[in-house]
């Protein structure tokens, strides 16, 4: 396996010298190459117009199907482009066939972006959502799962790597035991994809929705959604237009048969191929490389943050990833984020709203998160567990 070369990447990232940066589950800082493409489209556009700047580049967003399906490990056409994750996770979930009386199950790390439109689509139809308990070290437990499958499951949904912490959940054994009863597997990949590989085909997912924002360093703006081949005749996409079918006759149209049903006709060129050159960047590192990196920052600063006195490490899972949760005694969440930033420490502050119920279960109404990438050098986490003692010391 490659390493990372940290002076490139660094080079690449003009905010590096400006401080720690420790919120890559937010949204990430984009290389240059990144800020490069997007500004140069839009200034293109400025030059000759939106339609003819699209059409100059035109080849290159097809090949993106090809360099997508790359990154995700499946077919280019199984591949589709949205404005975010939360429209990826939408379009595919709005298209499950459900009806009175299927039931849905979620994990206890369910994401309130998903949470509440199950919730709202569940009481529109007369089905139920259903939470699967957690192991004792927070994973899904599959053994539970398996107890509450039936042929009534249509969906279940599940999250890959929580919001609110650093576990990553057993996949491939959910879709397994999912698929025993012929139930669909949505994965929410939002803060897995660019930390870790993520191989649709490998894991046996039917749907995966993710972002660029995140930990592949792309623009806001953008997501993407992977809908496996065998799978989509099965789906009913609502969400449609002039891009996802073709108006045939009068009284007449056809779908596409490829994931580019999901897709909608407006979308933004420039946004789209810096999208484009921050998967080709992750690619060209090395997903290996940089779940290897990411996951050494981040084991670095949970055993400092450890080892503060006052400070409490979160995390759950038995395998762990980039995301680092933590509370201060004596502090709340947002003076911790407030006063980090006073130091020049950049972190985010996550509540119980948005993974109600794993911190209802633990007690917790607020963490801080912290989410180191591997443009980090191992000095800055340390300045950073130093500002988190700084800060701890300062309680009254």
């Amino acid at each position: 396996m490659s390493t990372i070369d940290l002076a490139a990447v660094r080079a690449d990232t003009p905010a590096c010298p400006r401080g720690v940066f420790l919120d890559s589950a937010g949204s990430s800082l984009p290389p240059v190459q990144v800020l490069d493409e997007v500004v140069g489209h839009l200034r293109r556009e400025a030059e000759v117009g939106g339609y003819r700047a699209h059409d100059e580049r035109a080849a290159e967003l097809e090949d993106g199907y090809a360099l997508m399906a790359r990154l995700l490990g499946c077919e280019p056409d199984e591949v589709a482009f949205t404005d975010s994750a939360t429209r990826s996770w939408l379009a595919a979930f709005d298209a499950v066939p459900l009806k009175a009386g299927d039931r849905i199950l979620v994990t206890e790390v369910e994401y309130a972006g998903n949470a509440i439109p199950l919730l709202h689509r569940a009481a529109e139809v007369g089905a139920s959502v259903e939470t699967v308990p957690s192991t004792p070290t927070g994973e899904v437990d599959v053994a539970a799962l398996r107890e509450l499958l039936d042929e009534r499951v249509a969906l279940v949904s599940l999250v890959h790597v929580p919001s609110n912490g650093g576990l990553v959940n057993p996949v491939a054994e959910v879709v397994e035991a999912a698929h025993s009863v012929g139930a669909l597997v949505l994965l929410d990949a939002c803060q897995s994809v660019g930390q870790l590989p993520v191989y649709a085909a490998e894991l046996g997912v039917d749907m995966l929705s993710g972002t660029g924002r995140k930990w592949l360093r792309g623009p806001r703006g953008t997501g993407f959604l992977v809908v496996r081949r065998a799978v989509l005749p099965r789906l009913r996409p609502r969400l449609v237009d002039l891009h996802s079918g073709t108006w045939s006759a009068p009284e007449r149209y056809e779908l596409r048969t490829d994931a580019r049903v999901f897709e909608l006709w407006e979308t933004s060129t420039a946004d789209r191929l810096g999208l484009l050159a921050a998967v080709r960047y992750a690619v060209e590192l090395g997903l290996e490389a940089i779940a290897a990196a990411v996951g050494e920052r981040a084991q670095r600063l949970r055993a400092g943050l450890a080892a503060v006195p006052g400070v409490t490490v979160h995390d759950l899972g038995t395998t762990r990833c980039g995301i680092v949760s933590f509370t201060v005694e004596g502090r709340s969440p947002r003076q911790v984020r407030d006063e980090l930033a006073d130091h020049g420490v950049t972190v985010t502050v996550t509540g119980a709203s948005s993974t109600r119920h794993d911190m209802t279960r633990r007690g917790l109404p607020e963490l801080v998160r912290a989410s180191p990438h591997y443009f980090l050098t191992l000095d800055q986490l340390d300045e950073a567990v130093a500002a988190v003692e700084r800060v701890s010391e300062d309680v009254p």
